[in-house]
């Protein structure tokens, strides 16, 4: 039976709060528990900087059209910050910012010598040709030239940006300062210094880290029934990934749809005619609304679309044993106290979704160095990482008695704070 298809949209609860004060309120409950010094969390709730630009571009059409775009450095006190940048329609500036606070996190839990960073840009680039894209690439590099760097602040690619865009604005970059600058920006093509497993570093990360959560939940790999909300980058490649582990990929879906079968989708197929924002199910007739797709049977629910997926409305349906967080803030908070209840484990985004910034970080070491590693060096380099991380927050909750999300962010403040504190900042 074929139904409507809706998109992806955030839950319009009254739990549906702004996704900084839901950062903020955890960052404040974190900081409490590990006994922070008074001010902390002022300091911490907000970014340091932040940067609003305009970017004019001359359209295909001849209309010119000014795009508004963002810069946001949580916190410097580790180290130079680091973070992506996003082109999508519904970008804020209380997003970046939470987004540049879950960095600085995700820096913290996986021991990274970095604070946060995240930058967007308010445009569709679905609707936007090369040559714009282009040019709206370079401008925001210009207008944003002072405050980054390759020690100071170092970007790299996040939703509807890819390594084309990465080169873009390295070039620009290099042509700003003189001197060629790999090291500026990370998620670059292989021909400019970009590193072996980037482009599936999230994906990879995120599949590692399920694995370490299904052991805990004594499910077996093979034959595990997966659902994966969202097919983009990382999606896509962690279908792939767990497909190859043995995993029963079950449900897929998009921003137009979803498809669900209880004996497993054909993953190669999906993979082999998705289009370059990872479109699938508009092939299909019999289609489910992401929302139906949450609730469907699984071991291993993957939400890893937008934000507000999972809330009070429908987390005493989900059927998952485990939840991984490959999306930022797929779970509000009320829900995540519901699942916590029935015993279902829930991986926070800033754990499981740390892939794609720790082999960022391995790129920015290479260009660094001028000496690049092979693949297999850094899936192990990745692995030893994620699977020490996932270990110390796991501990961490049990000895603290609390959810892993709030291990998450003790893990991942307490050397940020002791950063501050050591260099007299508090």
């Amino acid at each position: 039976m074929a139904l409507e298809v809706k998109n992806i949209k955030k839950q319009d609860t009254k739990e549906n709060i702004n996704v900084l004060e839901r950062t903020q309120q955890t960052i404040e409950i974190a900081l409490e528990k590990l006994r922070s010094k008074s001010g902390m969390y002022e300091l911490l709730k907000e970014p340091l900087r932040l940067m609003t630009v305009r970017i004019p571009v001359k359209m295909d059409n001849g209309e010119i059209k000014v795009f508004t775009g963002y810069r946001a450095q949580h916190n410097d006190a580790v180290g130079p910050t680091k973070g992506g940048i996003r082109f999508h329609p519904d970008v804020t500036e209380d997003e970046v910012k939470a987004l540049s606070l879950w960095m600085s996190i995700k820096c913290g839990i996986t021991n990274l010598p970095y604070g946060g960073g995240k930058g967007g840009i308010c445009c569709d680039p679905r609707k936007m040709s090369f040559r714009e894209l282009e040019i709206l690439s370079r401008g925001y590099v210009r207008a944003i030239s002072q405050i980054v760097g390759p020690t100071k602040d170092i970007p790299a690619p996040d939703l509807y940006t890819n390594s084309q865009i990465m080169a873009w604005m390295m070039d620009e970059y290099s042509h700003l300062r003189e001197f060629d600058s790999p090291s500026f920006i990370t998620g670059k093509p292989m021909a400019l210094g970009g590193s072996h497993g980037r482009e599936w570093s999230t994906g990879l990360g995120v599949t590692m880290i399920t694995k370490q959560a299904a052991k805990l939940k004594n499910i077996s790999m093979d034959d595990a029934k997966v659902i994966i909300q969202g097919f983009g980058n990382a999606g896509s490649f962690l279908a792939k990934f767990l497909h190859d582990s043995g995993a029963k990929i079950v449900g897929v879906s998009d921003a137009l749809g979803a498809l669900y079968d209880v004996n497993g989708l054909d993953v190669n197929y999906l993979l082999d005619n998705r289009d370059s924002f990872g479109s699938i199910t508009h092939l299909f007739t019999n289609r489910l609304t992401n929302g139906e797709l949450l609730l469907k049977e699984c071991d291993i629910l993957i939400p890893a679309a937008i934000e507000n997926q999972i809330t009070e409305e429908n987390a005493r349906d989900i059927k998952a044993k485990v939840i991984v967080e490959a999306a930022n803030g797929p779970t509000t908070l009320k829900a995540t106290q519901i699942l916590t209840k029935r015993n279902i484990l829930i991986v926070p985004d800033v754990l499981a979704s740390a892939g794609g910034v720790v082999v960022s970080y391995f790129e920015w070491v290479q260009n660094n160095q001028g000496y690049y590693w092979s693949e297999e060096e850094v899936s192990e380099k990745l692995e030893k990482i994620l699977t020490e991380a996932f270990v110390n927050v796991y501990q961490t909750s049990i000895e603290q008695k609390v959810d892993m999300r709030l291990s998450a962010y003790m893990v991942g403040l307490k050397r940020l704070s002791s950063a501050i504190e050591w260099r007299g900042w508090i």
